[in-house]
C-alpha cells in the first residue's frame, strides 16, 4: 500500500517538478530588439614566437616533406580557413618587445639569429618574418594584428615598420619593401603600440608608459587610404589603476586598449594538469573562467568614465587556459593538451564577449597551434583539431551577428560549499534572419530541460549541434583525433514561439532557427 500511494504521489507531482525546473532554467530572448554587432574580432587568434606555434606549428618551410604552401602548412590553412578567423596576432606577447623586424626581411640565409630569452632559451632565425606572416594572413583570409616593439625598440623602428608595410609612395622603405619581393603594400589596418609593458614588455609605471604610447603612436602614419587602428597597452586581470591612468593620459589617441586574462590557478607553483583532474579542480577552473566577467565589468566601468561615447575599443588579445606543460616537453614551450574542459572555458568566454560587444570589438585566444589553449596541435606530419577548435567552429556563427538582447535563469552547479550557474547563453541574429543560440551546461551530472521563449521572432525550424564527451578530460590525441566533435543535436523543439532545449550534463549546444 505504502508503495502504491508513493508512486501515486510521484506521478501527482511530477507536472509539479518539471515546471519548478522550467522556472529556474528559462531563456528570454527579445527577437526584433537586437541593436549592436557581435564583431567577427572577437572570433580572434593569437599566433607568438613561442615553443611550436610558428615553427613546426605554423611554419615548417618550403622545402619540407609536410605538404605547405609557400612554407606555411597547407592543413592549418584548410583549419583555419573552415571557422573563417578574422584575424590572428603576431609576433607575440613577450616575444614582441625583443623583436627587431629588420632581422626578418630579406633572403632568409642572411637573416640574423638571436636567442629567444623569454620563451626557452633557444635560437630564433627568423625565417619567419613580416613577409611570411603577412602572406599567411592572405592565404587563410585573415586580417594582420602587428604588435610593435616599445620595450627595446624605438620610435624610428616603429615608424619605418609601418612605412614598409603599409606605404606606396616612393620611399626608403618602400624600396626596400620592393627588393624584398612585395610590389603593392598590405595595408595592415590592426597595430598594436607594445604589449605587457607594465611585465615582460619594459616593467612600466602606466604613467611611464602613457607617455611612451603618445610619443610613439604619433609616429605611426597613415598611408593612403589605410586608417590605422592604434591598440593602447592595456591593464592584466584585476589592475585597474594601469586601466584608469592609461584611460585619462591616452583617451582618444587610441582606438583600443587591451586586456589580459587567463584561467590560471596560480602563476606560481603547479598549475595543475591539463588533463589529470578532479572535480574539484574542474569546477575551480570553469569557476576562474567565469571571473573574466567581473573584471570585463569593472574595466568597461572605467573606460565609460573617460569614454561615455564608447569610441574605444575594449581588445582582449590574450586569453585562455594555463596549465602545466605536458610530461617531457620543455617547460618554455607551454605546450598543453585541450579537453572538453577547456572547450567550457571557450564557450563560456565567447558567449561573456558577445554579450558585451557594445564595447569588446577584438580578441584573441592564446594560443592558434601548439601553446596554451591551442585550437590545433601538430606532431610531424599530423594534426589534431582541439574541443576548443570545435567550439570556435560551432560559435562561428556569431560573426558580425547583431548580438540579441536575452535574459537567462539558471539552476546552480553546486559543489561543496560553493556555486555557480550552471547555464551560460548568448544569442544572435545573422544578415539572413537566423537566430543563433550558443549554450553551454557545465554541470558535469545534470541534464537540464530549459525553457527559451522567442519574443519578436517568426520561425518554423530548429538545428543544432552539439558537443560534449563520455568524461570532462576526454581530449583528441594523434591515435584518436575524433575523440570529442560536434555531432547533430536533436533535443531541441518548437511549439509556436517556444522552444525546448533538452540539454545533457556537459554539453555545449549551438542552435539556428529559422
Amino acid at each position: 500500500m505504502k508503495k502504491t500511494v508513493f508512486t501515486l504521489l510521484t506521478i501527482l507531482c511530477a507536472p509539479v517538478l518539471l515546471s519548478a525546473q522550467s522556472a529556474q532554467n528559462r531563456l528570454t530572448i527579445n527577437a526584433d530588439m537586437g541593436r549592436h554587432q557581435i564583431s567577427r574580432h572577437i572570433y580572434g587568434h593569437f599566433s607568438e614566437h613561442l615553443g611550436h606555434c610558428i615553427y613546426g606549428g605554423i611554419w615548417v618551410g618550403k622545402d619540407s616533406s609536410i605538404p605547405n604552401t609557400n612554407g606555411v602548412r597547407t592543413d592549418i590553412i584548410d583549419a583555419l580557413k573552415k571557422i573563417k578567423i578574422p584575424n590572428i596576432r603576431w609576433p607575440g606577447g613577450c616575444f614582441a618587445d625583443e623583436y627587431h623586424w629588420k632581422d626578418g626581411i630579406g633572403p632568409a640565409a642572411d637573416r640574423p639569429s638571436m636567442i629567444n630569452t623569454h620563451w626557452g632559451g633557444v635560437v630564433e632565425d627568423n625565417s619567419f618574418g613580416t613577409h611570411e606572416f603577412l602572406d599567411f594572413c592572405e592565404a587563410i583570409d585573415a586580417e594582420p594584428y602587428v604588435s610593435a616593439n616599445v620595450g627595446s625598440g624605438t620610435v624610428e623602428e616603429m615608424a619605418d615598420w609601418v612605412e614598409y608595410i603599409n606605404s606606396d609612395e616612393d620611399t626608403p622603405m618602400t624600396r626596400l619593401r620592393r627588393q624584398n619581393g612585395r610590389d603593392k603594400s598590405w595595408g595592415v589596418k590592426y597595430w598594436a603600440v607594445g604589449n605587457e609593458n607594465w611585465g615582460c614588455g619594459g616593467d612600466m609605471t602606466p604613467e611611464y608608459y602613457s607617455d611612451l604610447y603618445r610619443r610613439f603612436a604619433i609616429y605611426c602614419r597613415n598611408y593612403g587610404e589605410n586608417r590605422l587602428f592604434k591598440v593602447a597597452c592595456g591593464a592584466s586581470d584585476y589592475d585597474y589603476n594601469w586601466q584608469e591612468v592609461v584611460m585619462q593620459r591616452v583617451g582618444r589617441r587610441m582606438d583600443g586598449i587591451s586586456l589580459h586574462y587567463y584561467t590560471v590557478k596560480g602563476w606560481r607553483g603547479s598549475k595543475g594538469s591539463a588533463t589529470v583532474f578532479d572535480e574539484a579542480e574542474y569546477f575551480r577552473t570553469i569557476k576562474k573562467g567565469l571571473g573574466i566577467e567581473e573584471v570585463l565589468d569593472k574595466h568597461m566601468t572605467t573606460m565609460d568614465k573617460y569614454d561615455p561615447e564608447k569610441r574605444i575599443a575594449l581588445v582582449v588579445d590574450e586569453w585562455g587556459t594555463w596549465f602545466d606543460v605536458e610530461p617531457g616537453t620543455n617547460p618554455g614551450f607551454l605546450y598543453q593538451q585541450s579537453t572538453l574542459r577547456d572547450a567550457f572555458v571557450a564557450a563560456n568566454t565567447l558567449n561573456l564577449f558577445n554579450e558585451r560587444c557594445e564595447r569588446i570589438k577584438m580578441a584573441n585566444i592564446a594560443q592558434t597551434v601548439n601553446v596554451l589553449q591551442a585550437i590545433i596541435l601538430t606532431k610531424d606530419e599530423k594534426m589534431i583539431l582541439t574541443p576548443t577548435y570545435h567550439v570556435f567552429d560551432m560559435y562561428q556563427v556569431h560573426q558580425d551577428a547583431t548580438l540579441l538582447p536575452s535574459a537567462l535563469t539558471s539552476v546552480d552547479y553546486v559543489f561543496g560549499d560553493d556555486k555557480i550557474p550552471a547555464l551560460n547563453a548568448s544569442c544572435s541574429r545573422g544578415s539572413d534572419g537566423t537566430i543563433n543560440i550558443s549554450i553551454a551546461n557545465a554541470h558535469p551530472q545534470k541534464a537540464i530541460d530549459l525553457e527559451c521563449e522567442l519574443r519578436g521572432a517568426n520561425v518554423k525550424t530548429v538545428s543544432g549541434r552539439l558537443l560534449t564527451a563520455e568524461n570532462l578530460s576526454t581530449h583528441n590525441t594523434f591515435d584518436k583525433p575524433d575523440n570529442v566533435k560536434p555531432v547533430t543535436f536533436k533535443g531541441a523543439s518548437l511549439t509556436g514561439q517556444n522552444l525546448t532545449v533538452k540539454m545533457p550534463a556537459r554539453s555545449i549546444v549551438v542552435l539556428q532557427l529559422k
